[in-house]
């Protein structure tokens, strides 16, 4: 009896020995990899790489590992295969291609730009080489200035497994579907292309206080054997569409766009959704608010690469749908266009690995002018990043919502991400000080207007600061004021600052009560008229006046000793009718200006013998900085001239009201502000 035990189990191992000998790995590898079961040909290749004897076929079975790797989005073995097809040189230049995408979806921008360069020896000019070196450089700058979006692992929603491409499910977007290949799934058979269960859709919902359902699978109506996922939802979020990819061992049976309406708390029975013949494998769906435009994802024959993006139109005269129209060159590659999504805005965004991005796949905003695409953008770090983003959703015109993405610090292989636009935070601050003293001034009053229509009042402190918020995309006027002071003013504007500043203007402001020098006043020698480079001082003054609108000053002119005191006060009082001049051709109330020469009478720097000759002088006021012990003594004396050559203003009063302003028909219109009671100046001695 135990030898016939013996006998069998001989038998039986023998015959088993033959059936490995016999079993062709290789073909069965190739058989799966047609079929897109990576993940099954992942094993089967290896077990063929181990009876392998010729170098050719092994460095095919080695390149072949590091595809599958790719596939299914292991970048990191990847990499490692197609390294080692590399180093037995494998023939086809494309293992340096890919050797450099999946260094660059690992964020190895540098090892990749390598790779890239190596590739464009062999293939000089190839154009997805370049983008991918293009990318390298793109991706090093958008890492250092990433942009203000603020991306975070929805972590309650993710599991080990992928968890990809939301919707929102109701009008509050409180309710999400999403694809997963979860515990749960309604298929008991494993993805061969993936080694995970075949995906189903889920549904979860969100709190008041911010806390996530447990995700549940949606009804056998959506939900079956096969792979379900990428949904969409109309507008009114009464109808459902989405992918199914029917599966068969062995055999690559495509995918279709199915629909169903809603049926009270869950769906009727779905169908498939009819843009295109049934042997066209399409899917992620995407219909826009309207329900006119249908976009979606198809390798349908007309496109330019691998996967497009495609659309149909609703005729609702004829109640039908056009035929597939390419979305075109502008969004459209050579590589893989996919996940679609139309913003209640009209633009569209999907993801690409064909344009110039961070890594993988990357998420691009499209712009359209009349019934064209012209412009796409990069969502730029961190919306994107060196792995897949995609699948992303907006609260409708909320800089908001949820996308996808495979990058490290995941909690699996595709995560649920949400991502926000924090708004920009201006603000601008300052300390009002006295211009004389330099001293703070508390209670001084700081107005804000802006150019959208807001206008907002402050009073400063004891230390005599400011502060207030700003408004993106606006110009402002910061103005400042005090019963003894006369009032300034600054600008600033956020307009086209896309990150939060925070501005400062400090304003010093005149006091009334003492003479204001006006420097960068200049005359040629001897002479009165205005220079040009006088020009930007006084229309300061011009601004000075608008500002405070209810002072008469009177503008005087100082000659220095130099000449006979009869001349010295003729040219100082027509140096002075001359800043009048200029002011009333500027709109200034004449009847608010009164030239003054003083000529050599009120010096500011005083010869103490009144001598030309004398080397010393004293000063009627502070000398500025420019009297520095050590210069010559000549050099001295004429700064001390050049000082007393000055004009100053000083406020005469603080009560100015302007005259009614005479009709043609000999009526007056009264002044807001009442009747002026002062007497008319005649303009022809000004």
């Amino acid at each position: 009896m135990k030898f016939n035990l013996l006998l069998i189990a001989a038998v039986l191992f023998l015959n088993s020995f033959v059936v490995n000998a016999q079993k062709d790995y290789a073909k069965d590898a190739d058989r799966a990899f047609t079929s897109e079961e990576y993940y099954t040909s992942i094993d089967l290749y290896k077990k063929a790489y181990s009876k392998e004897k010729s170098k050719d076929k092994k460095a095919e079975i080695v390149y072949r590992i590091a595809e599958c790797y790719r596939l299914i989005n292991n970048t990191k073995q990847a990499e490692t295969w197609y390294k080692k097809a590399d180093k037995i040189n494998y023939p086809d230049p494309m293992v340096i291609f890919y050797l450099a995408e999946t260094e660059k979806m690992q964020g190895k921008y540098e090892d990749a730009l390598v790779q890239y360069n190596r590739y464009l020896e062999k293939k000089a000019g190839d154009k997805k080489a370049v983008n991918g070196a293009k990318s390298c450089e793109e991706a090093k700058k958008w890492l250092d200035n990433p942009t203000r979006y603020k991306v975070e692992n929805v972590a309650l929603l993710n599991t080990k497994q992928d968890d990809f491409c939301p919707t929102y499910a109701k009008k509050d977007y409180k309710s999400v579907i999403f694809t997963s290949s979860r515990e749960g799934t309604t298929g008991t058979e494993v993805d061969g292309r993936t080694g995970e269960n075949f995906r189903d859709l889920f549904i979860t919902q969100i709190d008041k206080k911010g806390k996530w359902s447990t995700p549940t699978p949606l009804g056998e109506t959506i939900n079956s054997k096969d792979s379900e996922g990428a949904a969409c939802l109309n507008k009114k979020m009464n109808t459902i569409y989405f992918t199914r990819c029917l599966e068969e061992k062995n055999k690559a049976m495509g995918c279709q766009i199915y629909t169903a309406k809603s049926k009270g708390q869950d769906w009727a029975e779905s169908a498939v959704f009819p843009v295109v013949p049934d042997s066209i494998t399409v899917g992620h769906p995407s219909i826009s608010d309207d329900e006119n435009d249908f976009y979606f994802t198809s390798d349908m024959p007309g496109g330019y690469g691998g996967k497009d993006i495609w659309v149909v139109h609703y005729d609702k005269k004829a109640k039908t749908w056009s035929a597939p129209q390419n979305a075109g060159s502008v969004i459209n590659t050579e590589g893989d266009e996919m996940f679609p999504y139309i913003h209640s805005d009209g633009s569209l965004y999907f993801s690409s690995n064909g344009q110039v991005g961070m890594g993988g796949m990357d998420i691009f905003k499209a712009e359209k002018t009349g019934d064209k695409w012209d412009k796409i953008t990069n969502m730029r770090y961190p919306i994107n990043s060196a792995a897949d983003d995609f699948g992303i959703i907006f609260e409708d015109k909320a800089e908001k919502g949820y996308l996808t993405s495979n990058r490290d610090g995941g909690k699996g292989g595709d995560d649920l991400y949400s991502f926000a636009l924090p708004p920009l935070a201006f603000t601008v601050q300052g300390v009002i000080t006295d211009k004389k003293t330099l001293k703070a001034i508390p209670g001084a009053t700081v107005s804000l207007v802006g150019t959208d229509g807001s206008s907002v009042e402050v009073t400063t402190d004891k230390t005599g600061s400011y502060k207030f918020d700003l408004k993106p995309n606006t110009s402002y006027v910061i103005m400042a004021g005090h019963p003894d002071y006369l009032k300034n003013q600054a600008k600033e504007t956020t307009v086209g600052i896309e990150e939060d500043r925070n501005f400062t203007h400090d304003l010093a402001l005149d006091p009334k009560s003492k003479a204001i020098e006006l420097p960068n006043i200049f005359y040629d020698l001897a002479k009165w008229s205005l220079r040009p480079e006088s020009e930007e001082a006084l229309n300061k003054l011009v601004e000075t006046l608008n500002l405070n609108p209810t002072i008469v000053i009177e503008l005087s002119s100082n000659t220095d000793f130099r000449g006979s005191d009869a001349y010295n006060q003729d040219l100082s009082q027509k140096r002075a009718q001359s800043v009048v001049d200029y002011l009333i051709a500027h709109e200034i109330d004449p009847e608010r200006l009164v030239a003054k020469g003083y000529g050599e009478t009120n010096p500011k720097v005083i010869d103490s013998k009144k001598d030309e000759e004398a080397s010393h002088f004293k000063m009627g006021t502070k000398l500025d900085e420019k009297f520095i012990t050590g210069i010559p003594k000549d050099e001295d004396k004429e700064i001390a001239h050049q000082m007393n050559r000055r004009t100053e203003m000083k406020v005469l009063r603080d009560n100015f009201v302007p005259k009614p302003k005479t009709e043609g028909n000999g009526t007056t219109t009264p002044s807001p502000e009442g009747n002026n009671t002062q007497p008319e100046q005649d303009k022809s001695k000004n």
